[in-house]
Parts: C-alpha cells; structure tokens; sequence
C-alpha cells in the first residue's frame, strides 16, 4: 500500500525511509551520470529541499520517494539504455518537483547551482 507522497514503486519507498542511505547512494549515483542529465540541477535543488530542515514533512517524503526511484540500480526503463534510461526518471522527478515547487527555494536552487559549478565534488 502507498501513501498519498509514495512514487508507487515498493523498492524506492522502502528506500525512502532510510534518509542517510539515499543521501550516500545519492551522490555516488548523481556524480556517475550528471553529464548526461539535461534535469541535473532541478534533481541537486530537490535533493537540498528534501534534505532541509525548514522543509515540511510530507514534502521531504515526496522529494525522498522520488530521489529514491532515481538511485536505483533498477526501474521501469534501466538507466543504461540510451536516449530512454532517464525518461522513468525524469517523469517522476518532475511530477514530485511539481507538486511541492513552492517549497523549493531560492536557496536550494543557489545550492545546486553552485555544487554544479564545482563539479559535484562535494557532497552536502
């Protein structure tokens, strides 16, 4: 059964109940594939939103879920075929970012912009 902030997917919201371990797999995922993500920046933003302790629960759940789908090693469409790999990825990331856009701020944006320019060398 998934609740009302769950992508669905039994694997990832099992995932996302476990902050630290999406935290670690987080980065280890994101600094292998970030040239190849047009929505890079946007994921770094909901990773800081999800990660902030200003932002509401039930919207670090969400952002949670949908980091989690994205970490793993397996989904609907695997990440190493081309063109297709992220496209899962990317629906769920952005249908997640919609729902609580409003609590991504500024800051978290600034957060992401600035890890992107240095090349995601340091984990946050």
């Amino acid at each position: 059964m998934t609740s009302d902030y769950s992508v669905g997917f039994e694997p990832a919201d099992r995932l996302a109940q476990d902050p630290e371990q999406v935290r670690r797999r987080f980065w280890r995922k994101l600094k292998g594939v970030a040239a190849r993500l047009p929505f890079a920046e946007d994921i770094l933003a909901a990773y800081y939103c999800a990660f902030d302790r200003q932002t509401p629960r039930h919207v670090q759940i969400a952002l949670l879920g949908a980091i989690a789908y994205f970490i793993l090693p397996f989904d609907l469409a695997p990440d190493i075929l081309p063109v297709l790999g992220f496209t899962d990825d990317a629906a769920i990331l952005a249908a997640a970012i919609r729902m609580v856009a409003g609590n991504i701020t500024p800051p978290h944006r600034e957060a992401a912009r600035v890890a992107m320019q240095r090349g995601l060398g340091n984990e946050a």
